[in-house]
């Protein structure tokens, strides 16, 4: 099982955990006598760890939040790793004009002369064409209109940039649109590819080897690319930093949760998705402080070396140990949650849950036809896998697509950064109210169809609106990260235990060729400035129609068949008090 379809599956298994409990505490209230003779009176088969943490260790005590601070601490780190958003960025150029003695890329971008040389157009002067030359007596103090052919246009030789501090100005990228738009795409293709390394690493050789293997991945290949001397090395040191690194805060992620109980679980991994999001406020105000795109590649990546301390600071994950047999690192573990938490786990629990022969499976013995003749027999099931992958494509395209297209919002490209990224923190959290009132599907529906509606209205709000223009802005990101937080758990309810990890895993990589996407949308405002936003709209209505085909899951049991998973929304699937 890879370290991805554990963080999502502790998700959904945890919303369906909390709905239980919850029912449990509105039936019988505060614990009796009786309730403790019951615990007394436990089977064997009933004794995993979840139940440990909730009846003995305590679900959330000092342990376990000593842990999530340090894993949040380091979620805010991996946070300022999309620092690719301020080094190439789209920077104000212009041709160069030789004719009047310019001959490097940094001059006086806008001269009184530059109307001579230069086409204007609706947004300034052209960036990528100029006048025809027909003379070359000029001077940079003066240049007059006779030096150019006004009635024919040329192609840039050379341009000048109004920045120095971005690697378009470095490497000379002017008019490269797409080539400098290149790199979140590389950025996200290495962390697609981290998704597998990671976990193989993970379930291999454990979650703090994970940990720091990818933590001094971003640092030393993120330190050495900030002494990049060409594009395409700058892009290949981006696309191993993101391969070998990416994968620190998943294994975060994943320390964090399993070592919480199920009622925490959700609030939990919201924690630390939001200090994550938290990094990306960081990075806004650390790029906005320091301009040079190397010296904010070097803040960035230092201290992730401090981090590897956490080998010796941060506990390895208990689930882990107890599935490869080791027992007396698992047990040394739990006594010291016990002493930390102030609290007694009981022998017999430790009996069972050391003795792997005693341990409930959890996992289903898929003595099914297979995935595949399950799909061809089953159209519920075919529909919904040719469904859910366009969730989280359609979701990843717009939510990482509005925090790359925020920096063009106006001059104040790093606040506009800044706070499209925190808005998300209370979407995530918002999400998770919501998911349990007005249910999953509703969540991601209203989530797509709101933000699709901001999306498109902000198309149409005037330049010189610009405070309407943010808010619709930032409407459209808080709702898609609503959407972002909800589909863990909704995807996870709409399959059998059986194929759950195998499907969801297959929604979410599709839902990586969104990311891959999203930052060459910036690209696409040299044809129409619009064009983004009108396409995060029509792909936020059309996701939104498709969730509403999908049955509600809030008050269902979690399907562990094929059939469970058909009869969803159905008078049988919904959960039964006792």
């Amino acid at each position: 099982m890879s370290i991805y379809k554990e963080c999502s599956n502790s998700l959904s298994k945890a919303m369906t955990e909390n709905q239980r409990l919850d029912d449990m505490d509105n039936k019988h209230g505060k614990e009796t006598k009786k309730d403790q003779d019951e615990k007394e009176n436990v089977t064997p088969q009933s004794i995993d760890l979840d139940y440990i943490l909730a009846n003995e260790l305590g679900q959330f005590g000092w342990f376990q939040l000593r842990n999530v601070l340090l894993l949040s601490l380091l979620s805010l780190l991996g946070g300022t790793m999309g620092e690719f958003i301020f080094s190439t960025a789209a920077t104000p150029h212009r041709c160069r004009i030789p004719e009047c003695s310019e001959g490097e890329k940094l001059h006086e971008f806008n001269p009184e002369w530059i109307k001579n040389a230069i086409p204007e157009t609706s947004s300034g002067f052209a960036s990528c064409e100029r006048y025809a030359p027909v003379g070359t007596n000029g001077s940079l103090d003066y240049c007059p209109a006779n030096l150019f052919d006004q009635s024919n246009t040329v192609a840039c030789d050379g341009f000048i940039y109004a920045k120095n501090n971005t690697v378009v100005y470095e490497f000379d990228l002017g008019c490269n649109e797409w080539l400098r738009a290149f790199a979140g795409t590389i950025q996200s293709i290495g962390s697609l590819l981290a998704l597998a390394i990671t976990g193989f690493i993970s379930d291999r050789f454990g979650r703090r080897i994970a940990l720091v293997i990818s933590i001094v991945s971003l640092g030393l290949f993120g330190f050495i690319r900030a002494f990049s001397v060409s594009y395409t090395m700058y892009l290949i040191l981006q696309l191993v930093q993101a391969t070998f690194g990416a994968g620190a805060f998943s294994s975060a992620f994943i320390l964090g949760t399993e070592l919480v109980g199920p009622k925490y679980r959700v609030i939990t991994g919201v924690t630390i998705t939001s200090m994550f999001t938290l990094g990306e406020v960081v990075l806004g105000g650390i790029a906005w402080l320091i301009s040079p795109w190397r010296y904010v590649i070097m803040v960035t990546t230092i201290p992730c070396f401090f981090f590897v301390l956490y080998y010796w600071i941060i506990t390895e994950s208990v689930r882990w140990l107890l599935s490869i047999k080791k027992s007396t690192e698992a047990k040394k573990i739990l006594h010291t949650i016990a002493r930390v938490n102030k609290t007694q786990i009981s022998e017999k629990s430790l009996e069972v849950i050391l003795n792997p022969s005693q341990l409930t499976i959890t996992e289903s013995n898929a003595n099914s036809i297979g995935l595949v003749r399950s799909i061809i027999h089953s159209p519920i099931l075919l529909r919904r896998i040719c469904t859910t992958p366009l969730w989280w494509m359609t979701m990843t395209f717009v939510y990482y697509g509005l925090s790359i297209n925020s920096i063009s919002l106006s001059d104040t490209m790093h606040l506009n950064y800044m706070l499209t990224s925190f808005v998300s923190i209370p979407g995530f959290y918002s999400s998770a109210f919501l998911s349990n009132t007005i249910g999953r599907k509703f969540t991601v529906a209203v989530g797509f169809f709101i933000s699709a509606a901001c999306n498109i209205s902000f198309v149409f709000i005037p330049r010189g609106f610009a405070i309407p223009r943010l808010i619709v802005y930032l409407l459209g990101k808080f709702f898609i990260s609503s959407v972002a937080s909800t589909l863990y758990i909704y995807t996870s309810e709409l399959y059998p235990t059986e194929y759950r990890h195998t499907l969801l895993g297959f929604s979410s990589m599709i839902g990586r060729i969104g990311s891959m996407f999203a930052p060459l949308t910036p690209a696409l405002m040299i044809y129409y400035d619009g064009l983004p936003s009108l396409l995060f709209g029509g792909m936020g209505v059309f996701a939104g129609l498709l969730v509403l085909t999908q049955p509600e899951t809030l008050g269902c049991n979690m399907p562990d068949t094929l059939a469970e998973a058909e009869a969803i929304g159905k008078p049988e699937s919904k959960i039964t008090a006792g």
